[in-house]
């Protein structure tokens, strides 16, 4: 949920800030710098989620997940004394370094920790943590942005508040007894080949570099190659065309002489009330039906409500309604993430590959807000951009057949 805040605040408050940080001569450029200072929290994501992964498979799911919610609380808290644009954006990345960090921890120790038959329940429930926290995120602004031109401080002020939630995961969360029996066996292994010891291919596995072992076993790699075309779908679709649902609506109730930033709120929470729904829906349902039928229907319903959302629907009242409906399958078809990803890795590598699949097409998907304002210009508005950029969807469709399905089955050790 506390990810979920700080992603989505930056989204909804990056005109407003920028228009107190950047020098007068600059401000007419705003769509660009706040695109670029986007760009470079999702870069600092893509770093912080593979070296999350990789700390988490190496010191373990609890501790990895401390430090992230530390870090990302107390530096977003930071990031409410900017003092100008590059302070801000520095700021921001350090952030995103964080939050990467966060995600893929949670999701293998939810994997580990869950029932094989309830996986995917879990999973869901997780992932909506997301939506809530855009949701929260939703709402607060639409009430404090209209205390005058800082506003947006108290936005990152109220970030600070994940950090009290380390006190109850230090107390009451246990460590995955998955990972300390593999860290277990790992240490030995270790010791075995600093005495020279001869090693068998089971126990050069687990000496290797997880990130290196990702890529070194053929199965292993062939999967991951097959994921990062799904989880690619999924990101450049998500940050190039549904982070544009709130400016699209912003945009048409200002055309009718309303006051955008209010509907640019309202169409955030419509949209991801529908994502809370579609994030525990997809859960369940793979639960239900499998993960393979669920993800490719996920897949295909968004593409299909892309022109919905932005050429075919014209009210405003509609607007809303139908942004919501998109965002169950458009936001909420991230649940396959960690629903379906930590069934397939090992639990030596399981953190380093969940958090490098999921994270690494941040490093194509950040580029989507530097060109999001060009290609909005270029087709003549954003219904014929999100139609075509859209098509990423495809990519997804033709991928997910050939993972393997994974329903009800025990994690591989």
């Amino acid at each position: 949920m506390c990810d979920g805040y700080e992603t989505y605040a930056l989204i909804l408050t990056a005109g407003v800030t920028l228009q107190q940080l950047l020098p007068l001569e600059t401000r007419t450029a705003i769509p660009f710098y706040a695109g670029f200072t986007i760009a470079v929290t999702l870069l600092g994501w893509g770093f912080g989620g593979v070296a999350g992964g990789i700390l988490a498979d190496y010191i373990g799911r609890k501790r990895t997940l401390i430090y992230s919610i530390l870090a990302y609380s107390f530096i977003t808290g930071c990031t409410a004394l900017a003092w100008d644009w590059p302070s801000f954006v520095a700021l921001r990345f350090i952030v995103g370094l964080a939050l990467g960090a966060e995600w893929g921890t949670g999701t293998s120790m939810v994997a580990e920790m869950w029932p094989a038959e309830h996986r995917g329940k879990g999973a869901g429930l997780m992932q909506c943590g997301l939506g809530i926290g855009f949701f929260c995120a939703s709402g607060i602004w639409f009430f404090i942005s209209a205390m005058g031109p800082s506003a947006w401080r108290w936005m990152y002020v109220i970030g600070v508040l994940p950090a009290l939630a380390t006190w109850w995961i230090r107390r009451g969360l246990v460590e995955s007894d998955k990972w300390m029996e593999s860290d277990r066996r790992r240490r030995a292994v270790t010791a075995a080949q600093n005495r020279g010891e001869h090693l068998d291919e089971a126990s050069r596995q687990l000496a290797r570099f997880t990130l290196v072992d990702l890529f070194a076993n053929p199965r292993t790699r062939r999967l991951t190659i097959i994921a990062l075309m799904m989880s690619t779908t999924t990101t450049l679709a998500w940050w190039g065309i549904s982070s544009w649902v709130p400016a699209y609506i912003s945009s048409v109730a200002a055309n009718e002489g309303l006051l955008g930033a209010r509907w640019a709120s309202l169409a955030g929470m419509c949209y991801n009330i529908g994502a809370i729904c579609g994030y525990i829906g997809l859960g369940f349902s793979a639960d239900r039906w499998g993960r393979k039928p669920v993800t490719v229907a996920w897949f295909a319903l968004a593409l299909v409500l892309t022109p919905v959302l932005f050429l075919w629907t014209h009210d405003l009242t509609l607007l809303l309604l139908v942004s919501g409906i998109n965002g169950v399958f458009s936001l909420g078809q991230y649940t396959w993430c960690p629903t379906w990803l930590p069934e397939v890795y090992p639990t030596r590598m399981r953190a380093t590959a969940v958090g490098f699949c999921f994270n690494a097409p941040r490093f194509i998907a950040f580029l989507g807000p530097l060109v999001a304002g060009t290609l909005i210009t270029y087709f003549g508005g954003y219904g014929r951009a999100a139609v075509i950029v859209s098509m990423i969807y495809i990519l997804g469709l033709a991928a997910a057949p050939f993972f393997p399905e994974t329903r009800g089955k025990m994690l591989p050790d």
